[in-house]
């Protein structure tokens, strides 16, 4: 029956899901630890998830396709039309409730990328300015007002910080 295939095809994406959100979360450890030696290692990982979760989403694109030829609705239909089109009340509440799944589970991810990002962009700044700092005091970043805005500061001593 095409309903189980394309529930076991959910089943292996949502678990996919689940193993990125993980790596990104370990990406997230990493950067808030200034461990930035690993951060491609966990960048690679991430990137080897979101690989294997395109060969699952087409092959959840064929599973879709053979359902609904054999419920009588689109073949491109999304998982909430499947979930509506179900001919009997158990494939309706399965569908919906992977759908209610991968839902969340794409939310969280979403919300700890936009993090990454910004962890990510916050440290090339940082290592921007450090680096504009120890040539020779040339677009000396000077020190930080307490709105987070650079102002010019003098280039005296500095302190580094050689255990990150």
């Amino acid at each position: 029956m095409a309903a189980s295939e394309l529930s076991a095809q959910l089943w292996k994406e949502r678990e996919l899901l689940e193993l990125l959100l993980f790596k990104l979360e370990e990406e997230q450890l990493l950067l808030t630890a200034g461990k930035s030696r690993w951060i491609s290692h966990a960048t690679r990982e991430v990137e080897q998830v979101m690989e294997r979760m395109r060969s699952v989403g087409l092959a959840r694109t064929v599973e879709v396709a053979t359902l609904a030829e054999e419920w009588g609705i689109s073949p491109d239909s999304s998982l909430r039309e499947l979930a509506v089109a179900a001919p009997d009340g158990i494939w309706s509440d399965i569908f919906s409730s992977h759908l209610a799944a991968m839902t969340e589970l794409t939310g969280q991810i979403a919300e700890v990328r936009d993090t990454n990002e910004r962890l990510l962009r916050e440290a090339a700044r940082s290592t921007q300015e450090t680096i504009n700092g120890l040539a020779g005091g040339a677009g000396d970043p000077g020190v930080y007002g307490a709105g987070g805005e650079s102002r010019p500061g003098a280039s005296t001593a500095r302190l580094f910080d050689t255990e990150a």
